[in-house]
């Protein structure tokens, strides 16, 4: 067994290197400690920003940093790769996959938390959630896998895109959808009817984005609607089927057939913290006291979203990681100088945002009346792109989404691979225009001489020399 041991200096172990994590690994920069940064990738996902990579507008590299840098500045800190199995908490020390033990004199739990399905049936099978670079990934690729194939065998039937829940996480998605079939694929994609192309948006609740004051809320449904977006408030998601979702508005259920389903209905902590043997309260989240530490556990923190303190929960957003990171580096730096503890952590809230597209966002933040519109807006940018780890994510960040958002006529697209387009029968491409005619439906009909009488010789001859090279592959090779 490879055994990680602790120095001579107090081990402090951080497992998750999201905002809490390493806010609370360069507070201790100066502190005369160890720390070890565990992880199970090797890069930090700015969650904030997946929907613009999955509507295909960033990079993934656009929001991702790689956490070894954090030695740059810092040289008392190292990372270690691994997901955590199990704990001890009388020997003091955490499994890792890999049959990695480590020791620790304090443990850091800042490891985010994932999607709650709620226990609706197939939600979690067929439901996409957004809290991981692949998830945008995959969420991106199906997206285009769906309209390559509606530009080769044409519309038979409507396109939809249902996104459960009207948080941020789901407007901001739905909206950004909304803007492609607007905006972008009237000219990358003129083969589709962007009419038979819809966005849904269910949320269980009265109102979309509702922390938020009432007139904001207002202001953010009417954008939702200008755009296209076909909203369903007072709406329950009673099933995910592989090809929609059921749902129930008044006691009346209604079938939505869609291609694809976006989860942004809650989270919830991660399965294998049941294994770890710590107190849980709500959604399986961490129980912690006024100091971020867990109850019953003296060396032993959790902050972040996968933390909560049943005396005063806090919103599950970047600051009160940040802020609860901090803190807890406060307490630990008390304890190993015998200084007295720091007063309880008390989350300073500096506002929130949320962005329903191109020019349009609401606000509400601190000394600031509130905001709607383009300002919100560019608070918006500004305030994630300066949140972003590293000067490349934030230039190419700010450029890409400059590109996006000012560039009226850039309708670029920023895709991976999608699978072959097979066509569901024989086609023939005709012309400039790429009308598609079936051969099977032109050998019934004289429509077939009309169609070749159409085509010039030297599209002819293309034919022929494609037909032979397509003969040739299917000959058996020797």
């Amino acid at each position: 067994m490879a055994e990680t041991r602790a120095t001579v200096r107090p081990h402090v172990v951080v497992v998750g290197g999201g905002f809490g994590g390493l806010a609370l690994v360069r507070k201790l920069a100066k502190t005369d400690v160890d720390i070890t940064l565990v992880d199970r990738h090797t890069y930090n996902t700015f969650q904030p920003l997946l929907y613009q990579v999955a509507t295909a507008s960033l990079n993934p590299g656009d929001i991702t940093w790689f956490l070894r840098a954090v030695r740059s500045k810092q040289d008392n800190v190292r990372f270690l790769k691994g997901t955590v199995v199990e704990m001890d908490h009388e020997a003091k020390t955490v499994l890792l996959d890999g049959n990695i033990t480590v020791t620790y004199d304090y443990l850091v739990l800042a490891n985010g938390v994932t999607a709650n399905f709620f226990g609706i049936p197939g939600a979690e099978e067929f439901a996409m959630p957004l809290y991981r670079r692949s998830q945008a990934l995959a969420l991106r690729d199906l997206i285009f896998a769906n309209l390559e194939d509606a530009a080769v065998n044409g519309q038979d039937r409507d396109l939809r895109v249902v996104v459960v829940g009207g948080g941020a996480t789901g407007v901001e998605t739905a909206g950004a959808l909304a803007e492609m079939r607007n905006l972008d694929m009237p000219t990358t994609y003129p083969e589709l009817d962007k009419r038979r192309i819809h966005i849904s948006l269910v949320e269980m609740g009265e109102h979309v984005l509702a922390p938020f004051h009432p007139k904001l809320r207002d202001y953010a449904k009417g954008e939702l609607v200008k755009r296209g977006i076909d909203l369903r408030l007072r709406t329950a998601v009673k099933e995910v089927k592989r090809d929609g979702v059921l749902i129930e508005h008044e006691g009346e259920q209604e079938f939505l057939d869609a291609g694809i389903v976006v989860w942004a209905s809650g989270v919830a902590a991660h399965d294998a913290v049941n294994h770890w043997d710590l107190p849980q309260g709500r959604g399986g989240r961490i129980e912690v006291d006024e100091h971020q530490q867990v109850r019953g556990l003296p060396d032993v923190f959790a902050i972040g979203d996968v933390s909560i303190n049943p005396d005063s929960p806090l919103p599950q957003l970047g600051q009160p990681a940040i802020q609860g990171g901090k803190h807890v580096a406060k307490v630990i730096e008390a304890r190993l100088s015998g200084k007295a503890m720091p007063k309880p952590f008390k989350y300073f809230d500096k506002g929130t945002m949320a962005t329903i597209g191109r020019a349009s966002a609401i606000a509400e933040v601190r000394y600031l009346p509130r905001l709607k519109g383009f300002p919100a807006w560019f608070i918006w940018v500004t305030v994630h792109v300066a949140l972003l780890l590293g000067n490349r994510n934030r230039f190419a960040t700010m450029t890409n989404l400059s590109l996006k958002y000012l560039l009226w006529r850039s309708h670029n697209a920023i895709v991976g691979e999608t699978p072959y387009v097979i066509a569901h029968e024989p086609k023939v491409v005709v012309g400039y225009e790429a009308e598609v005619v079936s051969r099977r439906a032109a050998k019934k009909s004289s429509a077939k001489k009309v169609a070749r009488k159409s085509i010039s010789k030297k599209a002819q001859v293309r034919k022929a020399v494609a037909q032979q090279t397509l003969d040739e592959i299917d000959e058996p090779r020797s």
